[in-house]
């Protein structure tokens, strides 16, 4: 079991301290709030970068390889998975240099990380050279709040004032397909907890076996409590669990949230904390909810044991966005649903993340090499699953917090992702034993609410 941090009251590193978004709030006539936001550091002299610079250059990006890797033998995907969490250590040292001396040349920070990718795309496959360079870009967003989001208070490299959003604002979703006859309409929930045990670590066992701080940001850990990055399924068939039931040994995990109100965890030093550039108070969840759910169109299938499941896409903020799933809302106004932005939750209203997992399994593996084509999502229209591929019981969790109105909040995320709500995911290890599983499958489709 691991401990909680301990909340303290460190001052932040020198390194989170370099790059501040200052927000300074002015009132209107007409009682508006408009936020000026710079890049500053009371240590700065006269020679410091100006904030057209650091705007200018503000964060690294890299093409991302996962989609273009080469096909290769499973007992060779671990060291395929190594090579790309080395690059994405490089890019977050690189990351890290600059962000020390913003005064220096563009090209004195890429050239080097460059020549590094090179190498290591070479290591990965041919026909991935074309990844190797790197570009500087700056942070999206003016800094401008959204209308009626109050300015976000000062911050380290992010998030932005322009990150949130009143929920009020936010008009309410389309509705869900349809259910047709055949549907599986019931559902089977797991109760875990919400990480009272305090188990954190900056791995990710999914995309990064065997390598320590392969996330680069900390994990909020229920159920499994063997999970780490050297876990193998052995280890966690024979880990304890979280969970009420003990035929659920399966591990769930999400980057933390944490609340940016200039105090510290334990973590402030340490590899996926301050190292990281992840900073402020991590916040234990006021509730999570796990449950699978059916299919509007047809039976659901038992999952297989180890499947491995990723949702949402840590580097959305640079790759784009066609791989963002996790969606935030407030308890109240869930029929209002954000992907690229923090909610802003009315007095009483408590912040809450969503993951709807695919649902959908190709039949035969529980990996791939990029660790999404084994599963799919269901067509958003229809609810049917892509041709080829078998629908399973959905996983969907949702976690509350009860955190200040406001913004002042933030997942942990790559440093140079810059902490944007769209970079939010989650993971998941099938680990519930076969007969347990089969009870799943068999409370969603015969239409009970089992748990």
């Amino acid at each position: 079991m691991r401990r909680t941090p301990q909340r303290s009251s460190r001052k932040r590193s020198k390194l989170s301290r370099r790059l501040v978004t200052a927000a300074a709030a002015l009132l209107l006539g007409g009682g508006g709030l408009v936020a000026v936001n710079f890049y500053a550091n009371a240590e700065d002299g006269p020679d410091a970068a100006p904030p057209d610079v650091a705007a200018r250059m503000a964060t690294i990006d890299c093409p991302d390889a996962t989609d273009r890797l080469p096909q290769v033998p499973q007992d060779q995907r671990a060291e395929q998975d190594r090579r790309l969490a080395d690059l994405d250590g490089q890019i977050t040292e690189a990351y890290t240099r600059f962000m020390a001396d913003r005064t220096q040349d563009e090209q004195s920070v890429l050239d080097p990380l460059e020549q590094r990718r090179r190498t290591t795309l070479d290591q990965l496959g041919p026909g991935l050279d074309d990844l190797a360079p790197c570009t500087m870009r700056p942070a999206e967003g003016t800094g401008q709040p959204a209308d009626g989001a109050p300015a976000a208070p000062p911050q380290g490299n992010g998030p932005d004032a322009s990150d949130f959003v009143p929920i009020t604002s936010v008009r309410p979703d389309a509705a869900l397909p349809r259910e047709r006859r055949g549907a599986s309409r019931g559902s089977f929930t797991t109760k875990c907890g919400r990480n009272e045990n305090g188990k954190f670590n900056p791995d990710n066992v999914i995309v990064a076996p065997g390598v320590s701080n392969g996330a680069h940001h900390m994990h909020d850990y229920v159920g499994n409590q063997a999970t780490d990055a050297f876990a193998s399924d052995d280890d966690l068939a024979n880990g304890a669990t979280s969970c009420r039931n003990q035929g659920d040994k399966s591990t769930y995990y999400w980057p933390v949230l944490r609340l940016q109100n200039g105090k510290a965890e334990n973590d402030a030093g340490a590899d996926g904390g301050g190292k990281d550039q992840n900073v402020g108070e991590i916040q234990t969840p006021a509730a999570v909810t796990l449950k699978f759910a059916g299919s509007p169109v047809s039976k659901v299938a038992p999952m297989p044991r180890f499947l491995r499941i990723i949702t949402g896409d840590a580097k959305a903020f640079t790759n784009g966005d066609a791989n963002a799933n996790a969606s935030w809302s407030c308890t109240g106004f869930e029929n209002r649903q954000l992907k690229d932005k923090y909610p802003v939750c009315p007095r009483g209203s408590k912040v809450v993340r969503t993951f709807r997992f695919q649902s959908c399994w190709d039949g035969r593996n529980t990996d791939s090499a990029n660790h999404r084509t084994h599963v799919a999502f269901a067509d958003r229209r229809t609810g049917a699953c892509p041709q080829g591929f078998r629908a399973i019981p959905q996983l969907v969790q949702r976690i509350v917090y009860d955190v200040p109105p406001g913004p002042g909040f933030a997942v942990d995320s790559f440093p140079e992702q810059l902490h944007k709500p769209v970079t939010d995911h989650g993971d998941f290890i099938n680990v519930f034993d076969e007969r347990l599983m089969r009870r799943v499958a068999d409370c969603v489709n015969s239409g009970r609410r089992c748990s």
